[in-house]
């Protein structure tokens, strides 16, 4: 075999492998895409027990209105269901803290209850508004159970403003923020209730 036949063989199975390796990566890429996005979904939403929902909320977007609350912004909602009823929704709120916006995710059960808050942004200091960015997060837990009535309005501010909560320590104004984008959602949600959570619920 001479060499111009050898390079011609090496070179047809260099194309060969190639176009292989494509053909198998275009064949994969849907459903890598789809466990990608199933990661994610699941990063995103490790605030509620995987047990709980049956759906894929954040593929099923909520279309919100008046979305500009009294001291946050929501940008997003999401209905978790499991069996077809709902059992939580999921409303991204971005408010402002002490270095820059803060973005939580805050999930309200069917009776308008929160069941958790996970911080998805934050640029707050270091050691000190930083620590909102913590996940799991033991400041953000105390208000789980809270609702928009309970503790009242007045309740809904930290301990040094008359109100009920701790703050994060060497962060007043984070922990203020927070405390107001959390009740912000609380009371969004009851006045949305039905919209929300979709007919037959």
């Amino acid at each position: 075999m001479n060499r111009k036949a050898s390079a011609f063989i090496v070179l047809l199975l260099a194309v060969i492998g190639i176009g292989a390796t494509y053909f198998v990566q275009r064949i994969n890429a849907p459903q890598i895409a789809a466990e990608q996005r199933l990661i994610e979904s699941r990063k995103l939403l490790d605030l509620l027990p995987l047990e709980t929902y049956d759906n894929q909320p954040l593929e099923q977007p909520l279309a919100l209105t008046d979305t500009t609350l009294s001291h946050s912004t929501l940008s997003g909602g999401y209905r978790a269901t499991r069996d077809g009823q709902a059992v939580a929704i999921l409303l991204r709120s971005q408010t402002q803290g002490y270095a820059g916006a803060i973005e939580l995710l805050i999930a309200i059960d069917t009776t308008g209850k929160l069941l958790a808050v996970k911080t998805l942004e934050q640029t707050e200091t270091p050691a000190l508004g930083g620590h909102l960015g913590d996940w799991p997060n033991a400041w953000l837990q105390t208000f789980t159970g809270q609702s928009a009535k309970e503790p009242t309005d007045a309740g809904w501010a930290l301990k040094k403003d008359q109100g009920q909560f701790d703050q994060i320590a060497g962060a007043t104004i984070t922990s203020r923020a927070a405390i107001s984008a959390i009740h912000d959602a609380l009371r969004y949600f009851d006045e949305h209730r039905s919209a929300l959570l979709g007919s037959g619920t």
